[in-house]
């Protein structure tokens, strides 16, 4: 299983899903080995299948990082953190993220959207 790590340590991502709130958009960056790259997408694609039929998802992007970057960067947004904490909870989802690799490393958080 890719190993989940805290952008900010103080409110790690199961934290967050106490927070009952919504819109939210979820960013989860990974390091990805360069020779893991198209397996982590296969499976990431997956995953992203499962996400996109569970009820308060809204929508999906993949990114990727420049130049030889190892980092690919997905950005999902959910109606509520409610709706996300149980996708990510339900036991398909997590049989699916079981079957990343340990070198993988993940870096969610959540966010909702604040006036500029």
């Amino acid at each position: 299983m890719a190993e989940l790590q805290s952008l900010d340590p103080s409110t790690p991502m199961f934290a967050q899903f106490k927070a009952k709130t919504g819109p939210v958009v979820l960013a989860n960056t990974f390091v990805v080995p360069k020779d893991r790259a198209e397996s982590f997408l296969d499976l990431f694609r997956r995953q992203a299948e499962f996400m996109k039929a569970q009820p308060g998802f809204v929508s999906l992007q993949m990114h990727k990082g420049t130049a030889d970057s190892r980092l690919l960067m997905n950005v999902a947004v959910w109606e509520s953190t409610q709706a996300l904490a149980a996708a990510f909870g339900s036991p398909e989802f997590q049989r699916m993220a079981a079957e990343f690799p340990d070198d993988i490393v993940s870096y969610p958080h959540i966010f909702e959207q604040i006036d500029a």
